[in-house]
This record gives C-alpha cells, sequence and structure tokens, in this order.
C-alpha cells in the first residue's frame, strides 16, 4: 500500500510540475498578447510575425482581422494574432545592427 501512495505522490508532484513549468507561462504569454492585441489603435505602425510593417488602416477585432496599409492605397488583410508587435525603424537601422 505505502508504494501506491509513493507513486501516486511522485504522479502528483510530476504534474504540478508540468503544469507550472509548461502551462502557466503559455496562459500568461497569450495574456499578455491579448492584451496587446487589445491595445492596437488605427494609425499605429506595425510588423507581423512574417516581417509584414504597415501602419493600422482598419481594425476588424470581432472577426479578428486587421488592414494593415504597406503603401498608399495597398491595403492587406491579416490576422490580429499575427502581429508580433509596434514597429520602431530606430531598431532596425543599420547602425544599430552594427552595435548588436
Amino acid at each position: 500500500m505505502p508504494e501506491i501512495a509513493v507513486m501516486g505522490l511522485v504522479l502528483i508532484l510530476g504534474l504540478g510540475a508540468y503544469w507550472s513549468m509548461v502551462i502557466f507561462p503559455r496562459q500568461r504569454e497569450f495574456q499578455k498578447r491579448q492584451s496587446f492585441v487589445d491595445t492596437l489603435e488605427i494609425g499605429s505602425e506595425v510588423i507581423t510575425y512574417g516581417g509584414v510593417v504597415g501602419k493600422i488602416a482598419e481594425l476588424d477585432l470581432d472577426h479578428g482581422l486587421v488592414y494593415l496599409e504597406t503603401m498608399p492605397d495597398v491595403r492587406l488583410r491579416v490576422i490580429a494574432a499575427s502581429i508580433a508587435r509596434a514597429y520602431d525603424p530606430q531598431e532596425f537601422s543599420s547602425e544599430e545592427q552594427g552595435k548588436a
């Protein structure tokens, strides 16, 4: 009987460790991404995970879509979750890349 209790305890501890190392960080990351998507505004310059840079021209968050204007009169329809972050031109300048 004690062996079963020890095995059960080890199983519970293993599941708890897995939960704390895998599930909790993913939940936090999802909440952080969701709050970022919720703060998107028309006119903000953003970069997608695919590397597309554009200015937000229209938001359709009910359907999870963002319309990016990449050039004058050129709009791309992208999934809101594909937006990685705000675009900072200084971050991608050739001088800054030489320093990194």
